[in-house]
């Protein structure tokens, strides 16, 4: 299906800083964000021919240096901009993180505009840097009466995918973002927005009403003896398992995972980063079945990053452990 943009809706673009806000500074030897929204729109001329723009320099950051309270203060100005009549919402950020900002802002997000995340893997300085042409599908596709209630949407390379499946697959390369486990919803063709796939939008996650709490991820890896586990009891508020395969983990690890899930929301993933964590396959000590059994808190198709974004967000909302295991067992 598809749907032209209108040229009269406006579309904000709330720029966060990342690659496709740098150039190259002689005096750091490096690319370092420089770049204003003015600037990055005044690169895409065609852009008028899409929608009416306006622009909100909103933050000025590496996409690794961004926080879990940007993206709330975000969702809030994009539900401002929502009741003023804006007709869609462009954000431009650094790629280290994308996948995560855009999918805790869909967990935040109840609105039903277009709200479209990009960024860029080449800096303005380089020779095919792709930022425009990102920026310039991603206006189209937030401009486009197709992408409404569809949640939050992230479009690199004329790919449209929902922020729920998207990942960063590789380190540089320009096609880096990819939905493993379900492929693009859509795609930009010719300047419009095609959707042949109408992702489902699920209940938003409650607004934070404490302080944003401490979650944190600790990976399985060959021979670890889960030493890092020792110190989280009284550190953390929530735990993230990044466990092998379908959620196994070392034996030595089984009693103190028991242990730290007596306090505090234990969540069981995969460092695989697709496919689900299973449930009732294996029985061995260290299994999915026993580490459930103990108490731990299955991920579904969540990967670890994501796992920990919606757990925190639960956390802060001061959700319930049932409210909790809930938001978990949608993802199945």
């Amino acid at each position: 299906m598809s749907a032209s943009p209108s040229p009269n809706g406006t579309v904000e673009v709330i720029t966060l800083g990342g690659t496709i806000a740098m150039t190259r500074s002689p005096k750091m030897g490096g690319a370092t964000p420089s770049l204003t929204g003015a600037d990055l729109i005044a690169a895409v001329p065609e852009l008028t021919t899409s929608a009416q723009i306006t622009v909100e320099d909103f933050r000025q950051l590496p996409g690794a240096s961004l926080t879990l309270a940007d993206i709330v203060a975000l969702v809030e100005h994009i539900a401002k901009a929502e009741a003023e009549g804006v007709r869609g919402v462009v954000v431009t950020q650094g790629t280290d993180s994308l996948e995560e900002t855009a999918f805790l802002a869909d967990l935040y997000y109840r609105g039903e505009l277009p709200v479209v995340f990009t960024g860029a893997m080449r800096n303005a300085s380089l020779p095919g840097a792709d930022g425009p042409a990102n920026i310039l599908a991603a206006v189209q596709t937030a401009a486009s009466t197709e992408a409404r209630g569809l949640g939050v949407l992230v479009v690199l390379g004329d790919d449209i995918h929902a922020a729920r499946h998207v990942r960063k697959m590789h380190t540089t390369s320009i096609t880096a973002f990819a939905s493993p486990d379900a492929g693009p919803i859509g795609h930009v063709v010719e300047g419009t927005p095609r959707i042949h796939n109408h992702v489902k939008q699920r209940p938003s996650v409650p607004w934070p009403s404490i302080q944003q709490p401490r979650v944190e991820v600790v990976t399985a890896t060959l021979g670890s003896d889960g030493v890092l586990l020792d110190a989280l009891e009284n550190t953390v508020q929530g735990l993230v398992i990044a466990a092998f395969g379908v959620g196994h983990v070392p034996t030595s690890w089984c009693e103190r995972l028991e242990a730290l899930a007596t306090t505090m929301p234990v969540v069981l993933a995969s460092r695989i980063g697709t496919g689900p964590v299973l449930a009732s396959t294996y029985a061995f000590e260290g299994s999915e079945s026993d580490l459930l059994a103990r108490g731990l808190i299955g991920a579904g198709t969540l990967d670890p990053f994501k796992a920990r974004l919606l757990l925190s967000a639960h956390l802060a909302a001061d959700s319930s452990r049932t409210e909790i295991e809930a938001a978990f067992a949608t993802r199945r």
